[in-house]
């Protein structure tokens, strides 16, 4: 292959939580050592590309976010592609690779990508290499692995037609050079796993010939009777395997601790989604009995004082910080634990080869090392791979280092999800079990991802409870497991409970002073408004409600907010509101029972339907368990609403084990009530979900 012939290509990435971007590097990476040239760029900078007049081959990698869209860095992207006064012909000149990201949990799965894909291939833009669609929901490495092996062939394919097209072999030996070259590429992609190892580690880091190594007996390092893989214990074939590592990322973060004092900023200037307010928590409930399975919480806080504004139906966003006591133990673990309240100010590296590398926006220029710890990084987040293969430089011991190697390995997928991603594994329990694996500060704030806010369905109404805003969630509890010594709260979840706890037991143990009136605790928050998941502006329009457990949440400020209209327009007409709610028992988690009741006699609520899972009956015809069967039973007023009466149909809560059955039910109703068959009644579905009629409120 001619080393003259230009292989450069347009990389774009749009992402979200960074997973698209942290692809997209990998990719720049590869590129690099197979003699590519990807000039990257995220996908927003449109002033640092031209897709109008881009000759070169063009990949983008995209995620997907919310219950469909795209990206927020992709925005105005797809409003500028989205133009309809746009030729048909627009994009004939480009050819495109494409990678979307999503989760097959929840319903429109990798939206973001194949809308960009749709409308590139509406305006006349040609695929050089078929789009990959990756799901989180079983691991994104399945697809995007293999993907991007087959990328590289894809490219040589493009490159070797347009030095033909360009007139630069014009006979009979050209040709056939150009399809010894095709061959060879198929044959450097199947390189053995050695030689492909080496030549990718001599393109990163030439003193970490880690792949080359023959593999460690871990027997002898582990005892006799350890013939079950583990998450530090492997076994054949894998403990046998050559390996397929990744590229060892390129170092780009440098952080200096300094010897000034100051203040940390405040962690609401980290946001950039939106105006933040600081409120107070006015109120705490538990809604669930002690001997519940799960517990639920519900939380006012006072609103009346800011401009934050909401409708039923809408979310919001709680900004919240790591558990204290797993940040000092990360500390400690790391050997910095005289050093938690030390500021340290972080710069980018000067000799730094990474592409693009900038100062993360959710890093401090200047803070203390807990402040980082505690409010920028996601400390619980499951290690990506990429981490994993940059702590193996980290760890001296030897089995330990090439137990992280496999995990981090192709051959290495299956306990990669298996001990790490469906475990729940993160850093802290990574360190336990890999003692001697030392990180630098600087490979964390590298490869842990920002610290999310957690978002909450709104559970009130503004016009019901005036400059009030209520919801209502489970206190997430992960028990301890093989790979996870200790229980642990969900991060938000047991902040929230841990912070309101006066207010639930304001008797237990605690002395107040003036009056005996626990302390009022602020929470900062944040709009996330939800453009479909509200009421249908016609009243006189009906509507079923399906939300077990905590899915009852935004129903509660539906039907708040039914009873205010109706006391305020008592000549309106206002549609039929059904409700179906289940819950494992009805002593112990029957949320809002009262206040569903009293709904239900003022005729806000004109049908209530209710299941519960495990409370045994000594009826001869066992009733419904879930409220999918529930749905079923009342087939035909679900299929009016529906068809007749051109209605609406809601759903809130867990997408994997209610939701699905849920569309599985009204499925077989508008199967059975019209009289066609399965794939019919599905095409009936997707156009109630298209008119915004069937709406979810989700999530995994």
């Amino acid at each position: 292959m001619c080393c003259d012939l230009k292989r450069r290509f347009l990389l774009l990435y749009a992402t979200q939580k960074g997973q698209a971007k942290a692809i997209a590097e990998e990719i720049w990476l590869q590129a690099g050592a197979r003699g590519f040239e990807a000039d990257m760029h995220c996908i927003s900078e449109m002033d640092k590309y031209n897709l109008e007049g881009e000759k070169d081959p063009v990949v983008i990698v995209i995620s997907t976010t919310g219950t469909g869209d795209p990206p927020d860095t992709a925005r105005k992207f797809v409003k500028k592609i989205q133009d309809k006064n746009l030729p048909p012909d627009h994009f004939a000149h480009l050819q495109y690779g494409l990678l979307g990201l999503g989760d097959s949990e929840y319903t429109f799965f990798c939206n973001g990508g194949k809308t960009v894909d749709r409308r590139l291939q509406e305006l006349g833009a040609q695929h050089f290499y078929d789009t990959g669609l990756a799901d989180d929901c079983v691991g994104l490495e399945l697809v995007v692995d293999p993907w991007i092996d087959g990328l590289w062939l894809a490219l040589k394919k493009v490159f070797l037609l347009q030095k033909e097209k360009e007139g630069m072999s014009n006979d009979v030996s050209a040709t056939s050079s150009a399809l010894s070259a095709a061959a060879l590429v198929g044959h450097e992609l199947n390189l053995s796993p050695e030689i492909q190892n080496l030549k990718l580690e001599d393109e990163g880091d030439a003193s970490s010939d880690v792949s080359s190594q023959k593999p460690v007996d871990i027997n002898l390092l582990t005892s006799a009777r350890d013939t079950e893989p583990s998450l530090v214990h492997s076994v054949p074939p894998i403990s046998q395997a050559a390996l397929n590592i990744p590229v060892l990322p390129q170092q780009y973060i440098e952080v200096q601790f300094q010897d000034t004092q100051g203040e940390n900023p405040h962690p609401s200037s980290l946001i950039s989604e939106g105006t933040t307010f600081k409120v107070p928590v006015t109120k705490a409930v538990q809604l669930t009995r002690e001997d519940a399975i799960k517990t639920a919480l519900l939380l006012e806080v006072n609103i009346a004082n800011t401009a934050f504004d909401y409708q039923p139906g809408d979310a919001f966003c709680v900004i919240c910080p790591n558990n204290v006591n797993e940040v000092e133990e990360l500390l400690h673990v790391l050997g910095l634990s005289q050093r938690g309240e030390c500021f340290v100010c972080v710069n980018i590296k000067q000799d730094t080869k990474k592409k693009g590398a900038a100062r993360p926006q959710h890093i401090p220029e200047r803070s203390t090392l807990k402040f980082i710890l505690t409010w920028c990084l996601e400390i619980r987040a499951i290690p990506k791979k990429a981490f994993l293969r940059a702590l193996v430089e980290c760890t001296s011991n030897a089995g330990e280092k090439r137990r992280l190697q496999e995990l981090c390995s192709r051959q290495g997928n299956a306990d990669y999800n298996r001990f790490i991603r469906e475990s729940n594994v993160c850093l802290l329990d990574l360190l336990h079990a890999f003692p001697s694996c030392k990180p630098s500060l600087n490979l964390l704030i590298e490869h842990l991802p920002k610290l999310q806010a957690r978002f909450y369905s709104v559970s009130s109404s503004n016009l019901y409870q005036p400059g009030k805003l209520s919801f209502v969630f489970n206190i997430v509890e992960f028990p301890a497991c093989p790979t996870r010594p200790v229980s642990r709260k969900g991060v938000c979840t047991g902040w929230l409970a841990e912070l309101v706890a006066p207010l639930l037991h304001p008797n237990k143990n605690t002395l107040y002073t003036k009056g005996g009136s626990p302390p009022t605790e602020e929470i900062s928050i944040f709009a996330r408004p939800n453009n479909t998941f509200h009421l249908p502006s016609d009243p006189s329009v009906p509507f079923v409600m399906v939300g077990p457990g905590t899915g009852i949440a935004p129903f509660i400020g539906f039907l708040q907010h039914r009873q205010k209209l109706r006391e305020e327009h008592a000549d309106w007409h206002f549609g039929d509101t059904w409700l179906f709610f289940g819950c494992r028992h009805h002593d112990r988690d029957y949320l809002f029972k009262d206040e569903l009741r009293c709904f239900l006699e003022s005729g806000t609520l004109t049908h209530l339907k209710v299941c519960f899972s495990r409370d045994s009956s000594t009826a001869e015809g066992a009733p419904p368990k879930y409220v999918q069967d529930v749905l079923r039973l009342y087939a035909k007023e679900v299929a009016r609403v529906l068809l007749k009466d051109s209605g609406y149909f809601y759903v809130c809560g867990d997408k994997k084990h209610m939701a699905d059955g849920v569309s599985d039910a009204v499925v077989d109703i508008l199967s059975m009530e019209m009289e066609v068959d399965k794939l019919e009644a599905m095409k009936m579905l997707a156009m109630l979900r298209e008119t915004k009629r069937y709406l979810q409120d989700v999530w995994s």
